[in-house]
């Protein structure tokens, strides 16, 4: 097969959860050992961390993968999904993965498929690992997909487990309160592991702390120990300024990551360094620094806060539930408060899009669309819902299209936003 042959194959014969939902889901772990049993266990055969949470977990892999390919390691980096090529799940040292590597993964495997019928997430799981190993990685970087406890990355033995925060997603599978969630994803916290949580509520903490208990794992909540409090945009990086709530010393952080809501994962980061420098992992304060002036470009990190052009600006972020969209709206508010706001939006149909609508201005432009996925909901359903809440516009079927009516009716100094996915952001050409 070709490498296009091999990923048709990949996304059209096995299911995925990206496309068609909780279909693909599965709440055990059994295939995703099952595979990695054939191949060898390879997940055993190097170091990890295991990044988990609602919103922020990709960006703290993005960031700690950055520091350790700076301080010289080499690193791999699985996250998901993609937003344009399937590559960008699996990388070491920023770069994708090998395009012969996935052709022959996939002849290898093909007769497992039917014996363990594994969903694409799963195989894309051990896929990783194996790559991982045979590359001889000295530290990978792994991001659940989702959740935690039942999630297919969590059969690693990482030297950290990291949870960045706790939100309301994808409640049809996690549970339906913020303790259900909590307890999911506290499922990466290891036997005697150091754990880091980026931020707790009042509700999920002693969810944290029953489960690093029951491990008999070091807890570390990176908000009691930093904060952020001032922060600068500077348009092209955010100049973080970091409290050490220890010492009461302040450093200046400048992110190429310009979103506000990256103060708190900053936060997280630099407590999972702590951390790991005391298990001997050589990580300089100065090639902390250059790392995350430098994430985009060492990792290939993309949609989130993007500004790709402006007169008039033009955001992308992959932002997709309550606290993240919580987030770009208040960014929206301090960073232009004056400027009229066109969204270009579009959501998969197993969010809490109702609710989700209810965050957004009344007084903005809104083009609604979908993505091509089974998975995306119907643009006409969402201009329908959003009339509901008394936002109006029109809609398109094709993201390309909502975002060129957004520049013909966008003035020099306005903003169109366009979030709600990953999969939108995806199809923008």
């Amino acid at each position: 097969m070709t490498y296009p042959e091999t990923l048709a194959y990949l996304y059209e014969q096995l299911p995925m959860f990206t496309r068609i939902g909780a279909a693909a889901y599965k709440k055990d772990l059994h295939n995703t050992i099952e595979l990695c049993d054939s191949l060898g266990n390879p997940q055993h055969q190097f170091k990890s961390i295991h990044v988990a949470g609602t919103n922020g977990k990709g960006s703290t892999c993005h960031m700690l993968a950055a520091i350790f390919q700076q301080a010289g390691y080499k690193t791999g980096l699985y996250t998901s999904p993609h937003i344009k090529v399937f590559g960008e799940r699996i990388r070491i040292n920023g770069q994708m993965i090998d395009e012969s590597f996935v052709i022959d993964f996939v002849k290898r495997t093909q007769s497992l498929y039917a014996a363990i019928q594994p969903s694409f997430f799963e195989l894309t799981v051990a896929m990783a690992f194996e790559y991982f190993a045979k590359e001889k990685v000295d530290i990978a970087i792994i991001e659940t997909g989702l959740g935690g406890r039942l999630d297919s990355t969590n059969i690693i033995s990482p030297i950290l487990s990291v949870i960045s925060n706790i939100g309301f997603d994808h409640m049809n599978l996690l549970g339906n309160t913020l303790p259900e969630i909590a307890a999911q994803k506290a499922g990466i916290i290891k036997h005697h592991t150091a754990a880091v949580i980026g931020e707790v509520l009042p509700e999920t903490k002693p969810v944290f702390i029953k489960e690093a208990q029951e491990q008999e794992a070091p807890l570390y909540i990176a908000s009691d120990r930093y904060n952020v409090d001032y922060t600068e945009n500077w348009g092209t990086y955010l100049s973080c300024h970091v409290k050490d709530l220890q010492d009461h010393s302040v450093e200046i952080i400048n992110l190429d990551l310009n979103g506000l809501y990256q103060s708190k994962n900053i936060c997280t980061v630099l407590c999972a360094v702590d951390i790991l420098r005391k298990q001997g992992y050589n990580l300089p304060p100065k090639e902390l620094h250059t790392a995350l002036e430098n994430v985009k470009s060492l990792t290939g990190m993309r949609g989130r806060w993007d500004i790709v052009q402006n007169l008039p600006t033009i955001i992308q972020d992959v932002a997709h539930n309550m606290d993240g969209i919580e987030q770009i709206l208040y960014q929206l508010n301090t960073n232009y408060p004056k400027a009229n706001l066109h969204f270009v939006l579009g959501f998969v149909k197993d969010k809490d899009v109702t609710h989700v609508l209810e965050l957004f201005p009344k007084d903005a432009s809104y083009y609604f669309t979908n993505a091509h996925i089974p998975r995306a909901m119907p643009h006409e359903e969402l201009k329908s819902l959003a009339a509901e809440k008394q936002l109006t516009g029109e809609s398109f079927d094709k993201v390309n299209e909502a975002l060129a009516a957004a520049k013909l009716q966008a003035k020099e100094n306005d903003v169109i936003m366009i979030c709600g996915s990953f999969f939108i952001i995806g199809e923008i050409d």
